[in-house]
Order: C-alpha cells, then sequence, then structure tokens
C-alpha cells in the first residue's frame, strides 16, 4: 500500500460517495486510475463496504450497551449463527480474558433491552455497560506509512 492508497482510503473515509471523477481530482491520479486502485482495494478486502454513519438515538434507539459475554463450549454466542440476524446487536468482538466476548447492542427501550439480555442468558451470562455517550463515536482508520 503505498502514499495514493493511503490518500484514496482517507478521502473514502471521509465521503464514501465521491465520484471516480473527484477522487481523482483529490488524489491527483486518471480517474481510470483511481477506479482501478479501488477495485484493488476491494478486491484485497481492505475496502469492505461503504455504509451511513447513522445516529442510534434519533434512529430509534434510546438503549445503548456494551454487552459482556461469558459463554463456552456448544451454547457459546459465538457458535450460534442466529445471531447474526438479531437487529439489537450492531456489533459482536471476541475478545481475550476473561470473557468469550462483547456485543455492541441497541434496542429502543430497557423493556426491549431486558429482552434482550433474557435471549443472551441462554448462551452464558451477560454483564451488561449502558453506553452514557460517545464522545468518539467512529474514527477513520489511519493507514501507518510502513516506515513508521
Amino acid at each position: 500500500m503505498d502514499a495514493v492508497d493511503r490518500l484514496l482510503l482517507a478521502e473514502l473515509q471521509a465521503d464514501a460517495r465521491l465520484s471516480f471523477n473527484e477522487l481523482s481530482r483529490r488524489v491527483n491520479l486518471s480517474a481510470p486510475a483511481v477506479a482501478e486502485r479501488v477495485r484493488r482495494l476491494e478486491a484485497d478486502g481492505v475496502l469492505t463496504g461503504y455504509h451511513a454513519h447513522v445516529d442510534p438515538a434519533r434512529a430509534g434507539l434510546a438503549v445503548m450497551a456494551l454487552v459482556t459475554m461469558e459463554c463456552y463450549g456448544p451454547l457459546c454466542i459465538l457458535r450460534a449463527p442466529e445471531v447474526e440476524a438479531w437487529p439489537e446487536v450492531l456489533q459482536l468482538h471476541r475478545v481475550t480474558g476473561g470473557a468469550c466476548c462483547v456485543l455492541l447492542v441497541g434496542v429502543a427501550s430497557m423493556t426491549a433491552f431486558e429482552q434482550l439480555i433474557d435471549r443472551l442468558a441462554a448462551h452464558g451470562r451477560p454483564s451488561s455497560s449502558m453506553l452514557l455517550s460517545s464522545p468518539v463515536p467512529w474514527r477513520a482508520v489511519t493507514v501507518p506509512h510502513p516506515d513508521r
């Protein structure tokens, strides 16, 4: 990955709706060259998708929480493919330490949160921390220069 790729990634993370023509102006390459580089970044799995950033509270998810799961063996939530279809689960991370995984969840109400915790309890012991605010809700990935 060279300096142009790093610049393309920065520009796309700032605004994924940029056209190849606009990207080409910003990185000082032709539009076909930019298109080829973007396609290569997609094929290499560096670019994994293009997304809109949504404010959970304004979208109706008033209750946001991190749920740590202690679950192991056949009931482990990481072995439950149906969890991917649960709309409340926004992220699922396998972690080290005493817990198996951490989930970022969002629901409309405390009643909905309680129902989700009950479903999670079938897979192990959930422990939750409510999100009060998110001073850094999302940050673009800065690709390090290979010499650093």
